[in-house]
């Protein structure tokens, strides 16, 4: 791997670390346990539409072990793995197929996975069978924060176009 790219997805880890823990002091904005905005998730957009998805990958974990290093534990690590990956399953293999303008949709099928994944983990750590029907509160708040987010990704896509073409211009590894 080339140390421009390297430098890249450093920077791209650190700025979704950045966000995720600075989420994580925010007050809930509404009073539903959990509930986030999943603003890192722009970064992960980001990633998927300029990096190869496994460094993608790799930049999401990260940032799901070193988040919950700083601002969880165990128990956020726990819901921040099965939700973020679940999460990249469903965004990374779709991703191609919409528009950069269109990161939005993808944006709400990933915050509707994300969601899935965690409630299944609660489920499987509480053993509490009516803990499913918590993913109809979260699967509609997902609808809007994806939304926000995938709009955010693209946004941000679009306005870094003439920076990338200079910095990936020998990054191709």
């Amino acid at each position: 791997m080339k140390t421009k790219k390297l430098v890249f997805m450093a920077i791209l880890l650190s700025l979704s670390l950045a966000i995720y823990v600075l989420e994580a002091q925010i007050p809930p904005i509404l009073p539903i346990p959990g509930f986030k905005l999943g603003l890192a998730n722009v970064i992960t957009l980001f990633a998927l539409c300029t990096l190869k998805k496994s460094e993608a990958f790799v930049i999401l974990v990260m940032r799901i072990i070193l988040g919950s290093v700083f601002s969880g534990g165990m128990s956020a690590f726990l819901y921040s793995i099965s939700g973020g990956i679940l999460c990249f399953m469903t965004e990374a293999p779709i991703i191609v197929k919409f528009p950069r303008r269109q990161l939005w949709i993808i944006s709400v099928l990933g915050a509707a996975a994300h969601n899935a994944g965690q409630v299944a983990t609660a489920f499987l750590i509480t053993k509490t069978p009516y803990i499913i029907w918590y993913i109809i509160p979260l699967t509609a708040v997902s609808v809007i924060t994806g939304i926000f987010v995938g709009m955010i990704a693209a946004i941000l896509l679009s306005h870094s176009n003439g920076i990338l073409k200079k910095l990936t211009k020998d990054i191709d590894a």
